[in-house]
């Protein structure tokens, strides 16, 4: 280190030196505080896990998380989500180490927000808000502008009394993507005619899709469904042999693709789809409901999984729920298990013999078959593992569901 800098304070330092790369442009990377409660709905391992992804989250959105603080309360206070004295410290954490913004990994009232604020003088964010921004960040086409645009309004709506002061936020960065700061002044009546507006749009918007839909005649429709980043345009770009966007961040897809794909002189619809996620916003769920109509309307759901992830069970069950919540439950679904190969590099010991590798491997194997009642299939996407496997499964189920549709119109699943 240069000699003038000896002896100089470090938080201060820190601090000068952000002050600069913000001044010159220097694609400065917002640094973040991440912030959790165990409280009676979540204890200690299930907030590091949510911690975990927050800060996926935080890096996906162009942040980086620099430290986390942890609670333990019995529920969350009502007016600064946590303790005063927990807020204390994160404040002198903050002072001086230029720190960008501090997110929450629960939602925030409006009033809860400014009062973090005040407190913290730094940008205070929820989980919802973050996802909002990713979101935001990822929308190309019309329909996802807009279904994100209303999502943001939604949020907005019912934090307007409390957060007037969060809505002057100006500067860019994570959270202050969205309506814009021509909307800053706006009250309730101008955001519910905005929303009212934004529906119309979707409305007219799914109409046409749904014209489309139906033009697509009587092709069975698959669609690609899973929690989000385990590989599901991945492996849409190898079975439709297509060119998907896909890439190791969080909400890579937000707009359904689809495909039309032939195996053995049979055709059939390959849909692509937004992921899923723990503690997804209700109104995201909801202004994403047109381009979910795709996996209503399919036949067959792949449900994949990132079997590498630690908590790949848990994202199995949030999958499920959101599917149960949207009434999809009870279609047909093939599990596919990805990332075989990180699974494998993760679990077994180098030390392993592969015999030994190949018996843990089939006893995996086994118990998932016994779990989804034969209804999986393991593979690895960027290594092609299996895929061949698994293009003959589709084959054989997407033939079945012509012969029971269509019995007389064998040239589909001849």
């Amino acid at each position: 280190m240069p000699s003038f800098f000896i002896g100089t304070d470090l938080p201060l330092l820190f601090k000068f030196l952000g002050l600069i790369e913000k001044k010159l442009g220097l694609n400065h990377q917002e640094r973040a505080v991440l912030v959790g409660l165990i409280y009676e709905q979540q204890n200690e391992e299930q907030l590091q896990e949510y911690l975990d992804e927050l800060a996926f989250l935080a890096e996906t959105a162009g942040a980086i998380a620099i430290k986390r603080f942890v609670q333990k309360l019995p529920h969350p206070d009502s007016k600064t989500f946590i303790g005063k004295g927990k807020l204390e410290e994160i404040r002198q954490y903050i002072e001086g180490r230029n720190i960008d913004v501090a997110i929450f990994d629960d939602e925030l009232t409006g009033a809860q927000i400014t009062n973090i604020e005040k407190a913290l003088d730094v940008k205070t964010i929820d989980r919802s808000d973050l996802i909002l921004d990713i979101f935001a960040r990822r929308a190309k086409t019309a329909q996802a502008k807009a279904q994100v645009e209303l999502a943001q309004y939604q949020y907005l709506l019912p934090r307007l009394r409390g957060m007037w002061k969060h809505l002057e936020r100006l500067g860019g960065g994570i959270g202050t993507r969205g309506p814009g700061e021509s909307e800053i002044e706006t009250d309730r009546r101008i955001v519910r005619d905005k929303i009212s507006l934004l529906r119309k749009r979707l409305a007219q918007i799914d109409k046409q899709a749904s014209t489309q839909r139906k033009d697509r005649g009587e092709l069975v429709r698959v669609a690609l469904v899973g929690y989000t980043n385990v590989g599901k345009s991945t492996l849409m770009n190898i079975l439709s042999k297509s060119k998907v966007f896909a890439e190791n961040r969080l909400f890579a897809t937000l707009d359904t693709t689809t495909r039309k794909v032939v195996y053995g002189n049979t055709p059939f619809l390959l849909s692509d789809t937004v992921g899923f996620i723990r503690k997804l916003p209700h109104h995201l769920i909801e202004s994403f409901k047109s381009t979910l109509d795709e996996v209503k309307e399919s036949d067959l759901l792949l449900h994949v999984v990132d079997i590498s992830h630690p908590q790949f069970e848990d994202q199995i069950a949030v999958v499920n729920k959101t599917l149960q919540e949207m009434g999809v439950h009870d279609k047909p679904v093939l599990t596919v298990f990805n990332k075989i190969d990180l699974y494998a590099e993760k679990t077994y010991d180098k030390w392993l013999d592969e015999d030994m590798k190949e018996q843990l491997f089939e006893d995996l194997k086994q118990r998932w078959a016994n779990v989804t009642l034969g209804n999986c299939i393991f593979v690895s996407a960027t290594e092609k593992q299996h895929i061949d496997e698994l293009r003959d499964e589709i084959l054989r189920r997407v033939r079945e569901l012509y012969r029971i549709r269509y019995p007389y119109k064998s040239e589909f699943f001849s």
